[in-house]
């Protein structure tokens, strides 16, 4: 997983092509006049997702892990916690949806970070990762979820 904030994006390019245009995309949208919906990038190898929502109590919540896709979650306004942790030898609470693409893991995160506006957690499918959650209370939030294919 990295941590950082999307003015520094650029040292990630050495990723390839497909992180390259995803943070061009971020740094170049003005996502104040984006709708909450699905934009494609690049078909169905590079996506992004537009969600807004009120950030959400942990309790009953659960991991999510990805093989198809890598996830580049970046906060665009408001403030969230996200859980994370390595999959590892862990196993599934949920089976992996092949369609959907996503399994989830009942184990608690062994790590948080607090995202706020402009940062962003990119979460590879080796990291298990409980985004959307509230810190003090519920705030506002409006994040970017770039989906980069892994083949």
């Amino acid at each position: 997983m990295i941590l950082d904030t999307l003015d520094r994006a650029t040292l990630y390019h050495v990723l390839g092509a497909k992180f390259e245009k995803a943070f061009d995309y971020l740094r170049q949208t003005d996502f104040s006049k984006v709708e909450k919906g699905k934009y494609e990038i690049d078909g169905d190898h590079i996506f992004a997702i537009v969600n807004e929502y009120d950030s959400i109590e942990e309790a009953g919540e659960q991991m999510e892990a990805h093989r198809k896709y890598i996830d580049i979650q970046y906060v665009v306004s408001g403030e969230e916690r996200i859980g994370h942790d390595f999959l590892g030898d862990k196993s599934p609470s949920k089976a992996y949806s092949e369609t959907e693409d996503y399994m989830l893991f009942a184990e608690k995160p062994s790590f948080y970070t607090h995202l706020k506006a402009g940062q962003f957690a990119v979460f590879f499918p080796t990291d298990l990762h409980m985004p959307n959650l509230r810190i003090a209370g519920p705030v506002a939030v409006k994040k970017i979820v770039i989906k980069i294919s892994v083949a």
